[in-house]
């Protein structure tokens, strides 16, 4: 199967690393390796529209779990043991639906010194899961998306249907630069609030939960890239629009008729629909060429000028200034 065969990954912003970066420093943590073992050169670091793989970034939180035994990376009231994900998931399986789940997880929470405390609360149609990090001085937006991530995207398997959120909760003012909500939750995001929080509707807490343990263990392998990894199921305009192009990768690609049709309305709504999520087309077809380049740049597997070509560029020279727009780095900055 050819790179652009398959779904273009998507690729995470350079400001989830400067977040780690500061955290590691702070705690004395050797950040500089576990860069190193990703192949995430130094100079990326400096610049705002840099972009890492997944690979890349699983990899550098696999490294930091294993030299700081913190499954949370910081973030609890002390370090986790690496395996309480694993613990916990096991032990809400069994609950009948995810609303019973959640109240099982406030049942045993204080057999988890060090993981954040968990609060149901109902209020009309909402309920809110919410975290209290009260205790961490300073929050940092990597871990506290993961976490919360991590507890949505749990639910919504072990239910085995979308669960969709109403809004996400983080503590921390925006980030300029951090443009992956949409991939990781799907739903609108308010800043400086008072607590990690993901609001759903009342009823979609009642979803029946239908994994077995095998299943779990499956699901578990690789963490934490089933995480930080894109949903498998696209529920913004964006995120369908993007699954839609990246099947013509290949060739010249449908045009704004044909995926207006495919998402069952004329392409004045489809253009709308976008603008109101803050996109276009246009950009949304620059960011799966930015994807589908800074990935096989990192894999080595292809020269840029063939990789120019693969994308659809004249010369191999076009695609370098587009590929300096895009991220700020030559392409020669992502290769290994």
């Amino acid at each position: 199967m050819s790179p652009a065969a398959a779904d273009v990954e998507y690729t995470l912003p350079i400001q989830r690393v400067q977040g780690l970066i500061a955290v590691a420093r702070n705690k004395g943590w050797d950040i500089a390796a576990a860069l190193a073992d990703a192949g995430v050169a130094p100079e990326l670091l400096a610049q705002g529209g840099s972009r890492i793989t997944l690979d890349q970034a699983v990899r550098i939180v696999q490294r930091l779990w294993r030299e700081t035994g913190d499954e949370l990376l910081g973030l609890g009231l002390q370090p986790v043991p690496l395996g309480t994900f694993r613990l916990v998931c096991f032990g809400l399986l069994g609950a009948p639906t995810v609303r019973a789940a959640a109240q099982r997880y406030t049942a045993f929470q204080r057999s988890l010194p060090g993981v954040p405390p968990v609060t149901v609360a109902a209020s009309g149609d909402e309920v809110r899961v919410s975290f209290d990090i009260s205790a961490i001085v300073a929050p940092v937006a990597l871990p506290i998306d993961t976490m919360l991530a991590a507890c949505h995207r749990f639910a919504c398997w072990a239910a085995a249907k979308r669960l969709p959120l109403r809004r996400v909760e983080v503590p921390y003012t925006a980030i300029p630069g951090l443009d992956d909500y949409d991939e990781m939750f799907g739903a609108p995001v308010v800043f400086a609030a008072p607590a990690p929080a993901l609001v759903f509707a009342a009823a979609v807490l009642d979803a029946p939960l239908v994994r077995d343990e095998q299943d779990l263990t499956d699901y578990l392998t690789n963490a934490p890239a089933g995480v930080m990894g894109r949903r498998g199921f696209p529920l913004s305009i964006t995120a369908r629009v993007r699954h839609i192009l990246e099947r013509g990768l290949d060739g010249p690609g449908p045009t704004v008729e044909e995926i207006a049709a495919e998402l069952a309305m004329s392409p004045q709504t489809l253009r709308r629909r976008l603008g109101e999520e803050g996109t276009s087309l246009r950009r949304v077809r620059e960011q799966i060429l930015r994807d589908a380049a800074i990935a096989s740049l990192v894999r080595g597997e292809e020269t840029v000028a063939a990789l120019a070509r693969r994308l659809g560029f004249s010369e191999p020279s076009s695609f370098s200034r587009a590929f300096r727009r895009w991220t700020g780095s030559p392409p020669g900055s992502y290769q290994r």
